[in-house]
Protein backbone atom coordinates (compact mmCIF):
# COMPACT_ATOMS: atom_id res chain seq x y z
CA UNK A 1 0.00 0.00 0.00
CA UNK A 2 1.00 3.51 -1.10
CA UNK A 3 2.52 5.69 2.43
CA UNK A 4 0.02 7.83 1.82
CA UNK A 5 -2.92 5.56 1.48
CA UNK A 6 -1.91 3.77 4.41
CA UNK A 7 -1.32 7.21 6.36
CA UNK A 8 -5.07 8.24 5.27
CA UNK A 9 -6.21 5.13 6.34
CA UNK A 10 -4.77 5.58 9.42
CA UNK A 11 -6.18 9.13 9.96
CA UNK A 12 -9.30 8.10 8.65
CA UNK A 13 -9.55 5.17 11.63
CA UNK A 14 -8.25 7.43 13.94
CA UNK A 15 -11.23 10.11 13.44
CA UNK A 16 -13.42 10.32 16.50
CA UNK A 17 -17.15 9.63 15.39
CA UNK A 18 -15.82 6.89 12.46
CA UNK A 19 -16.22 3.04 13.80
CA UNK A 20 -15.81 0.42 12.07
CA UNK A 21 -19.24 0.38 9.62
CA UNK A 22 -18.38 4.12 8.88
CA UNK A 23 -14.62 3.43 7.80
CA UNK A 24 -16.33 0.90 5.12
CA UNK A 25 -18.76 2.39 3.87
CA UNK A 26 -16.46 5.21 3.54
CA UNK A 27 -13.88 2.94 1.49
CA UNK A 28 -16.95 1.20 -0.31
CA UNK A 29 -18.03 4.98 -1.67
CA UNK A 30 -14.72 6.60 -2.33
CA UNK A 31 -12.66 3.75 -2.73
CA UNK A 32 -9.12 5.55 -1.51
CA UNK A 33 -8.92 6.31 2.30
CA UNK A 34 -7.57 9.83 1.11
CA UNK A 35 -10.76 10.34 -0.83
CA UNK A 36 -12.80 9.79 1.97
CA UNK A 37 -10.67 12.08 4.21
CA UNK A 38 -11.28 14.61 1.69
CA UNK A 39 -14.80 14.56 0.95
CA UNK A 40 -15.60 13.57 5.30
CA UNK A 41 -16.13 17.18 6.28
CA UNK A 42 -18.56 17.91 3.65
CA UNK A 43 -20.57 14.80 3.79
CA UNK A 44 -21.05 15.18 7.85
CA UNK A 45 -22.13 18.59 7.53
CA UNK A 46 -24.62 17.50 5.33
CA UNK A 47 -25.89 15.24 7.49
CA UNK A 48 -25.75 18.25 10.97
CA UNK A 49 -22.46 16.87 12.82
CA UNK A 50 -19.59 17.72 11.16
CA UNK A 51 -16.71 15.58 11.65
CA UNK A 52 -12.44 16.70 11.63
CA UNK A 53 -10.25 14.40 10.45
CA UNK A 54 -7.80 13.00 12.90
CA UNK A 55 -4.63 15.31 12.19
CA UNK A 56 -2.10 14.17 9.84
CA UNK A 57 0.88 15.07 12.37
CA UNK A 58 -0.38 13.05 15.02
CA UNK A 59 -0.91 9.72 12.78
CA UNK A 60 2.44 10.58 11.54
CA UNK A 61 4.05 10.12 14.92
CA UNK A 62 2.18 6.95 15.62
CA UNK A 63 3.36 5.15 12.36
CA UNK A 64 6.71 6.48 13.10
CA UNK A 65 6.50 4.96 16.99
CA UNK A 66 4.89 1.86 15.51
CA UNK A 67 7.66 1.29 12.83
CA UNK A 68 10.35 2.17 16.21
CA UNK A 69 8.86 -0.84 17.90
CA UNK A 70 9.32 -3.11 14.52
CA UNK A 71 5.30 -3.21 14.26
CA UNK A 72 3.42 -2.67 10.93
CA UNK A 73 -0.49 -1.86 10.17
CA UNK A 74 -2.74 -4.37 8.90
CA UNK A 75 -5.27 -2.34 7.02
CA UNK A 76 -8.79 -3.48 6.36
CA UNK A 77 -9.47 -4.40 2.22
CA UNK A 78 -5.54 -4.19 2.65
CA UNK A 79 -2.51 -6.74 1.85
CA UNK A 80 -1.84 -9.09 4.91
CA UNK A 81 -5.64 -8.30 6.85
CA UNK A 82 -6.69 -11.86 8.14
CA UNK A 83 -9.25 -13.27 5.58
CA UNK A 84 -11.46 -14.68 8.35
CA UNK A 85 -11.69 -11.63 10.73
CA UNK A 86 -12.85 -9.54 7.68
CA UNK A 87 -15.75 -11.96 6.99
CA UNK A 88 -16.88 -10.01 10.45
CA UNK A 89 -19.26 -6.97 10.27
CA UNK A 90 -17.24 -4.98 13.04
CA UNK A 91 -13.63 -6.10 11.80
CA UNK A 92 -11.15 -3.06 12.89
CA UNK A 93 -10.19 -1.30 10.16
CA UNK A 94 -6.15 -1.24 11.01
CA UNK A 95 -3.81 -3.67 13.41
CA UNK A 96 -0.95 -2.73 14.87
CA UNK A 97 1.28 -6.17 14.84
CA UNK A 98 4.43 -7.15 16.08
CA UNK A 99 6.22 -10.11 15.32
CA UNK A 100 4.91 -12.40 12.12
CA UNK A 101 2.26 -11.15 11.08
CA UNK A 102 1.12 -13.90 8.64
CA UNK A 103 -0.06 -15.73 11.15
CA UNK A 104 -3.15 -13.92 11.57
CA UNK A 105 -3.83 -15.58 8.04
CA UNK A 106 -3.36 -19.30 8.90
CA UNK A 107 -5.87 -22.14 11.32
CA UNK A 108 -6.15 -20.80 14.67
CA UNK A 109 -7.75 -21.78 17.43
CA UNK A 110 -8.59 -19.86 20.27
CA UNK A 111 -8.07 -20.98 23.83
CA UNK A 112 -9.69 -18.77 26.62
CA UNK A 113 -10.86 -19.45 30.31
CA UNK A 114 -10.76 -17.97 33.66
CA UNK A 115 -7.94 -15.45 35.03
CA UNK A 116 -8.40 -17.23 37.99
CA UNK A 117 -8.08 -20.45 36.46
CA UNK A 118 -7.21 -23.95 39.05
CA UNK A 119 -3.65 -25.59 38.43
CA UNK A 120 -5.73 -28.08 36.92
CA UNK A 121 -6.99 -25.47 33.92
CA UNK A 122 -4.00 -23.88 33.27
CA UNK A 123 -2.11 -27.02 32.62
CA UNK A 124 -4.92 -28.17 30.32
CA UNK A 125 -5.11 -24.88 27.82
CA UNK A 126 -0.95 -25.58 28.05
CA UNK A 127 -1.55 -29.19 26.86
CA UNK A 128 -4.07 -28.64 24.31
CA UNK A 129 -2.14 -25.54 23.09
CA UNK A 130 1.08 -27.92 23.24
CA UNK A 131 -1.09 -30.33 21.12
CA UNK A 132 -2.25 -27.85 18.68
CA UNK A 133 0.53 -26.06 17.74
CA UNK A 134 2.26 -29.19 16.77
CA UNK A 135 -0.44 -30.04 14.52
CA UNK A 136 0.12 -26.79 12.70
CA UNK A 137 -2.80 -24.86 14.13
CA UNK A 138 -1.93 -21.07 15.78
CA UNK A 139 -3.23 -21.01 18.97
CA UNK A 140 -4.79 -17.54 19.21
CA UNK A 141 -5.45 -15.77 23.08
CA UNK A 142 -6.12 -12.56 24.75
CA UNK A 143 -2.75 -12.49 26.72
CA UNK A 144 -4.91 -12.38 30.38
CA UNK A 145 -4.19 -13.84 33.59
CA UNK A 146 -4.76 -17.42 34.22
CA UNK A 147 -5.58 -19.68 31.00
CA UNK A 148 -5.16 -17.10 28.52
CA UNK A 149 -1.21 -17.19 29.80
CA UNK A 150 -0.91 -20.54 30.02
CA UNK A 151 -2.21 -21.40 26.42
CA UNK A 152 0.52 -18.86 25.12
CA UNK A 153 3.30 -20.50 27.47
CA UNK A 154 1.98 -23.63 26.43
CA UNK A 155 2.25 -22.86 22.26
CA UNK A 156 5.93 -21.27 23.18
CA UNK A 157 7.29 -24.47 25.13
CA UNK A 158 6.26 -26.73 22.52
CA UNK A 159 8.34 -24.67 19.85
CA UNK A 160 5.01 -23.64 18.35
CA UNK A 161 2.94 -20.36 17.14
CA UNK A 162 1.00 -18.44 19.57
CA UNK A 163 -1.20 -15.07 18.75
CA UNK A 164 -1.96 -12.79 21.59
CA UNK A 165 -4.80 -10.23 21.24
CA UNK A 166 -4.34 -7.28 23.84
CA UNK A 167 -6.54 -4.64 25.02
CA UNK A 168 -4.89 -1.90 25.15
CA UNK A 169 -1.89 -0.26 22.63
CA UNK A 170 1.00 -2.73 21.67
CA UNK A 171 3.34 -0.48 24.32
CA UNK A 172 0.76 -0.94 27.36
CA UNK A 173 1.14 -4.26 27.96
CA UNK A 174 -1.70 -5.95 30.50
CA UNK A 175 -1.30 -7.26 32.86
CA UNK A 176 2.20 -6.10 33.71
CA UNK A 177 3.28 -9.43 34.70
CA UNK A 178 2.54 -10.38 31.63
CA UNK A 179 5.13 -7.57 29.42
CA UNK A 180 8.21 -10.48 29.47
CA UNK A 181 5.29 -13.20 27.97
CA UNK A 182 4.24 -10.62 25.30
CA UNK A 183 7.42 -9.59 24.29
CA UNK A 184 8.80 -13.56 24.35
CA UNK A 185 5.60 -13.78 21.96
CA UNK A 186 6.64 -11.42 19.45
CA UNK A 187 10.54 -12.26 19.68
CA UNK A 188 9.73 -16.64 19.51
CA UNK A 189 7.95 -16.39 16.31
CA UNK A 190 4.39 -15.51 17.20
CA UNK A 191 2.37 -12.18 16.65
CA UNK A 192 0.86 -9.20 19.14
CA UNK A 193 -2.08 -8.00 17.72
CA UNK A 194 -4.02 -4.29 19.31
CA UNK A 195 -6.37 -2.39 17.57
CA UNK A 196 -6.39 0.51 20.04
CA UNK A 197 -4.03 3.73 19.29
CA UNK A 198 -0.41 3.19 21.24
CA UNK A 199 -0.19 4.59 24.54
CA UNK A 200 -3.39 3.16 25.18
CA UNK A 201 -4.07 2.17 28.86
CA UNK A 202 -6.43 -1.12 28.89
CA UNK A 203 -10.12 -0.30 30.59
CA UNK A 204 -13.11 -2.39 30.46
CA UNK A 205 -14.77 -0.94 28.01
CA UNK A 206 -11.87 -2.55 25.91
CA UNK A 207 -11.82 -6.37 26.73
CA UNK A 208 -15.03 -7.33 24.78
CA UNK A 209 -13.75 -6.01 22.04
CA UNK A 210 -10.43 -7.48 22.39
CA UNK A 211 -12.67 -10.81 22.51
CA UNK A 212 -14.25 -10.02 18.83
CA UNK A 213 -10.88 -10.01 17.43
CA UNK A 214 -9.96 -13.08 19.03
CA UNK A 215 -13.21 -15.15 18.19
CA UNK A 216 -12.82 -13.15 14.23
CA UNK A 217 -9.57 -14.71 14.02
CA UNK A 218 -10.58 -18.29 15.06
CA UNK A 219 -11.77 -21.04 13.14
CA UNK A 220 -12.60 -22.33 16.60
CA UNK A 221 -12.79 -21.37 20.09
CA UNK A 222 -11.77 -24.09 23.44
CA UNK A 223 -12.95 -22.36 26.47
CA UNK A 224 -11.09 -24.38 29.38
CA UNK A 225 -12.61 -22.81 32.55
CA UNK A 226 -15.52 -19.91 32.87
CA UNK A 227 -17.91 -18.72 35.11
CA UNK A 228 -21.65 -18.73 34.27
CA UNK A 229 -21.11 -14.97 33.71
CA UNK A 230 -17.78 -14.33 32.60
CA UNK A 231 -15.60 -12.31 29.03
CA UNK A 232 -14.99 -15.67 28.06
CA UNK A 233 -18.38 -17.11 27.29
CA UNK A 234 -19.01 -13.74 25.60
CA UNK A 235 -16.22 -14.90 23.05
CA UNK A 236 -17.46 -17.94 23.19
CA UNK A 237 -20.73 -16.36 21.80
CA UNK A 238 -19.33 -14.24 19.17
CA UNK A 239 -17.29 -16.59 17.99
CA UNK A 240 -20.71 -18.93 17.46
CA UNK A 241 -22.47 -15.82 16.22
CA UNK A 242 -20.01 -15.93 13.95
CA UNK A 243 -20.30 -19.26 12.52
CA UNK A 244 -17.23 -20.62 14.40
CA UNK A 245 -16.80 -24.19 15.90
CA UNK A 246 -17.55 -24.08 19.92
CA UNK A 247 -15.26 -26.39 22.17
CA UNK A 248 -15.25 -26.82 25.84
CA UNK A 249 -13.48 -28.80 28.71
CA UNK A 250 -15.74 -30.05 30.87
CA UNK A 251 -15.21 -30.03 34.46
CA UNK A 252 -16.13 -30.70 38.39
CA UNK A 253 -19.95 -29.30 38.90
CA UNK A 254 -18.45 -28.27 42.44
CA UNK A 255 -16.11 -25.70 40.92
CA UNK A 256 -18.20 -22.16 40.18
CA UNK A 257 -15.51 -21.64 37.33
CA UNK A 258 -16.36 -24.80 35.18
CA UNK A 259 -19.75 -23.76 34.81
CA UNK A 260 -19.81 -22.16 32.33
CA UNK A 261 -17.87 -24.19 30.11
CA UNK A 262 -20.17 -27.52 31.39
CA UNK A 263 -22.84 -25.10 30.03
CA UNK A 264 -21.44 -24.59 26.49
CA UNK A 265 -21.33 -28.49 26.41
CA UNK A 266 -25.24 -28.90 27.70
CA UNK A 267 -25.92 -26.34 24.52
CA UNK A 268 -23.94 -28.18 22.00
CA UNK A 269 -20.50 -27.26 22.04
CA UNK A 270 -17.85 -29.82 21.36
CA UNK A 271 -16.30 -31.78 24.65
CA UNK A 272 -12.37 -31.17 24.59
CA UNK A 273 -10.62 -33.80 26.35
CA UNK A 274 -7.54 -33.51 24.55
CA UNK A 275 -5.87 -31.33 21.39
CA UNK A 276 -7.42 -34.55 18.89
CA UNK A 277 -11.17 -33.34 20.53
CA UNK A 278 -10.55 -30.02 18.54
CA UNK A 279 -8.68 -31.48 15.10
CA UNK A 280 -10.92 -33.86 14.62
CA UNK A 281 -13.73 -31.00 14.66
CA UNK A 282 -12.05 -27.98 13.12
CA UNK A 283 -13.42 -27.24 9.49
CA UNK A 284 -11.19 -26.13 6.43
CA UNK A 285 -9.19 -23.28 6.40
CA UNK A 286 -11.00 -20.37 5.13
CA UNK A 287 -11.25 -18.45 1.95
CA UNK A 288 -10.33 -15.17 0.91
CA UNK A 289 -13.08 -13.43 -0.12
CA UNK A 290 -13.03 -9.76 -1.81
CA UNK A 291 -14.20 -7.41 0.83
CA UNK A 292 -16.28 -5.01 -1.32
CA UNK A 293 -16.99 -4.22 -5.33
CA UNK A 294 -15.90 -0.39 -6.24
CA UNK A 295 -19.04 1.75 -7.08
CA UNK A 296 -18.78 3.76 -10.24
CA UNK A 297 -18.15 7.01 -10.16
CA UNK A 298 -20.02 9.88 -11.79
CA UNK A 299 -21.87 13.12 -11.22
CA UNK A 300 -24.72 12.55 -8.35
CA UNK A 301 -27.80 13.76 -7.64
CA UNK A 302 -28.59 15.81 -4.24
CA UNK A 303 -31.09 13.12 -3.17
CA UNK A 304 -27.34 10.69 -3.87
CA UNK A 305 -25.28 13.06 -1.78
CA UNK A 306 -28.21 13.24 1.07
CA UNK A 307 -27.94 9.74 1.24
CA UNK A 308 -24.23 9.31 1.17
CA UNK A 309 -24.03 11.56 4.02
CA UNK A 310 -27.29 9.68 5.89
CA UNK A 311 -24.82 6.48 5.40
CA UNK A 312 -22.02 7.75 7.03
CA UNK A 313 -23.28 9.62 9.65
CA UNK A 314 -20.58 9.52 12.43
CA UNK A 315 -21.41 7.07 14.90
CA UNK A 316 -21.61 9.25 18.05
CA UNK A 317 -21.07 8.26 21.53
CA UNK A 318 -24.44 7.07 23.15
CA UNK A 319 -26.09 9.68 25.74
CA UNK A 320 -24.81 9.39 29.41
CA UNK A 321 -28.28 7.97 29.98
CA UNK A 322 -28.18 5.27 27.56
CA UNK A 323 -27.19 2.29 29.60
CA UNK A 324 -29.91 2.70 32.37
CA UNK A 325 -32.19 3.44 29.29
CA UNK A 326 -31.71 0.11 27.59
CA UNK A 327 -31.89 -1.56 31.09
CA UNK A 328 -34.87 -0.19 32.02
CA UNK A 329 -36.47 -1.79 29.01
CA UNK A 330 -35.10 -5.26 29.59
CA UNK A 331 -37.35 -7.31 31.71
CA UNK A 332 -37.32 -11.14 33.10
CA UNK A 333 -39.25 -11.85 29.54
CA UNK A 334 -36.62 -12.40 26.69
CA UNK A 335 -36.67 -9.49 24.48
CA UNK A 336 -35.22 -9.42 20.60
CA UNK A 337 -31.94 -6.87 20.38
CA UNK A 338 -33.47 -5.71 17.31
CA UNK A 339 -36.63 -4.80 19.39
CA UNK A 340 -34.71 -2.58 21.68
CA UNK A 341 -32.63 -1.14 18.70
CA UNK A 342 -36.12 0.35 17.30
CA UNK A 343 -37.31 1.32 20.82
CA UNK A 344 -34.26 3.15 22.25
CA UNK A 345 -33.50 5.19 18.82
CA UNK A 346 -29.68 4.14 19.53
CA UNK A 347 -27.65 2.40 16.28
CA UNK A 348 -27.27 -1.23 16.77
CA UNK A 349 -23.66 -1.26 17.17
CA UNK A 350 -24.34 0.77 20.02
CA UNK A 351 -26.59 -1.16 21.42
CA UNK A 352 -24.66 -4.04 21.65
CA UNK A 353 -21.93 -2.70 22.96
CA UNK A 354 -23.45 -1.65 25.99
CA UNK A 355 -25.34 -5.00 26.14
CA UNK A 356 -21.79 -6.56 26.32
CA UNK A 357 -21.08 -4.39 29.39
CA UNK A 358 -24.41 -5.18 30.61
CA UNK A 359 -23.59 -8.85 30.37
CA UNK A 360 -19.67 -8.22 31.42
CA UNK A 361 -21.72 -6.71 34.55
CA UNK A 362 -23.74 -10.09 35.54
CA UNK A 363 -27.15 -7.60 34.93
CA UNK A 364 -28.32 -9.31 31.70
CA UNK A 365 -27.98 -12.52 30.22
CA UNK A 366 -27.73 -13.01 26.19
CA UNK A 367 -30.50 -16.22 24.93
CA UNK A 368 -30.33 -18.08 21.86
CA UNK A 369 -32.40 -16.72 19.04
CA UNK A 370 -30.68 -12.74 19.48
CA UNK A 371 -32.69 -11.93 22.70
CA UNK A 372 -31.30 -10.82 26.14
CA UNK A 373 -33.26 -10.66 29.51
CA UNK A 374 -32.39 -9.65 33.03
CA UNK A 375 -30.61 -11.93 35.27
CA UNK A 376 -31.89 -13.80 37.64
CA UNK A 377 -29.42 -13.42 40.16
Amino acid sequence: MHPAEELARLRLARTEGVGPATFRRLLERHLRAESALEALPRITAAAGRPLIPFPKDAAEREMEALARMGGIWLHWGGPGYPPLLAETEDAPPLLAVLGDASLLSRRQVGVVGSRSASAAGRRMAEELAAGLTTAGIVVTSGLARGVDAAAHQGALNAHGRTTAVVAGGLDQPYPPENASLQARIAAEGGAVVAEAPLGTAPQARHFPRRNRIVAGLCLGVVVVEAALRSGSLITARLALEAGREIFAVPGSPLDPRCRGANDLIRQGAHLVEGAEDVLANLPAAPRTLPLFTPRPHGPRSQAETEAEAEAVAPESPPPADAEAQLLEMIGPTPVGVDDLVRRCHLSAPAVRAILLDLELSGLVESLPGDRVARSAG
